[in-house]
């Protein structure tokens, strides 16, 4: 049933959900390397989805799907949580959360970009000057205001961090062909995932021993960044009556997500984060309004 009211409690609880990740993956990876957090995280959140997987009856839509499906659930799993977050995790590990979470912010717009070759849509004017934005917000930030010196604070974490946006993006675009239900197409992506984790963390870093803060943030991490976050966006979408209403809370998450940045890790936040992010929240703004607007989006 749909209920706009609903809808932005939910979106809401989720970009809240959102805005706090970037810290947790701080307080994990002070102590725990990438593959570590991500054989805790990992193994949480498949416990996670689950739950809500038996709460939501869909337990027996699991075993309803053919080979193909399971195969497409191997390669998804490989991608999304395997690929994705140990290039996200490490990115975090190299950068102050500052830099890497809004870098990262800029998927959507690579999602874009990536969708002219596979997916044959066009690009508009609003792309192009959206692309501008984004990219030069992303300069700002990566080398903190030194944009005429372009010296990177972290040339190899910048790198991370906008490959891990690239790799979100294809993720997306392979999952508009994926024809499992959401819910047990992301349980089967983490189930599948998860072997592959437990082998390169064994053969690499070994489990982890970290202090409590670090494990409670890890877990935190399973539980609403790789579980709850998703199946509350997805309700929020359902009962949305006018969906571009709630996604729009979106733009809210990354300026939240700095407020937690700097009273919970204590990082002072730059002035050239400020204004990086502007650019780049703007240009995501512009994009999305642009694209509603213009027939040069539609697909050839």
């Amino acid at each position: 049933m749909k209920n706009q009211k609903h809808a932005l409690m939910f979106g809401g609880a989720t970009v809240l959900l959102w805005s706090t990740v970037a810290t947790a993956f701080k307080l994990s990876l002070r102590e725990m390397t990438p593959v570590q957090l991500m054989l805790i995280a990992c193994s949480v959140s498949v416990v996670v989805l689950a739950m809500i997987l038996v709460t939501q009856k869909k337990v027996g839509e699991l075993f309803r799907l053919n080979r193909k499906q399971y195969l497409a659930s191997l390669v998804f799993g490989l991608m999304n949580p395997v690929l994705y977050y140990l290039v996200l995790f490490g990115a975090f590990a190299r950068l102050p959360a500052q830099e890497a979470q809004p870098l990262n912010y800029t998927w959507a717009l690579t999602l874009t970009y990536l969708s002219v070759p596979l997916l044959g849509q066009r690009l508009g004017r609003s792309d192009f000057l959206a692309g501008l934005l984004c990219y030069g917000g992303v300069v700002v930030i990566a080398t903190r205001g030194d944009i005429l010196g372009l010296h990177f604070s972290d040339p190899l974490g910048v790198i991370l961090a906008l490959a891990s946006t690239v790799i979100w993006a294809f993720y997306w675009i392979a999952n508009t062909r994926d024809t499992r239900d959401p819910l047990v197409g992301l349980f089967l992506n983490f189930l599948f995932g998860l072997p592959f984790i437990i082998g390169i963390c064994l053969a690499t870093d070994g489990v982890p021993e970290a202090s409590s803060t670090a494990m409670l943030a890890s877990f935190y991490i399973g539980v609403f960044e790789m579980g709850i976050s998703f199946v509350l966006w997805m309700f929020a979408m359902k009962r949305a009556e006018n969906t571009s209403q709630v996604s729009n809370l979106i733009f809210i998450s990354p300026f939240l997500s700095l407020v937690f940045i700097h009273f919970i890790l204590g990082e002072t936040i730059f002035n050239s984060t400020y204004v990086g992010l502007v650019l780049i929240v703007a240009g995501l703004w512009y994009q999305q309004r642009g694209r509603k607007v213009s027939p040069e989006t539609t697909a050839a």
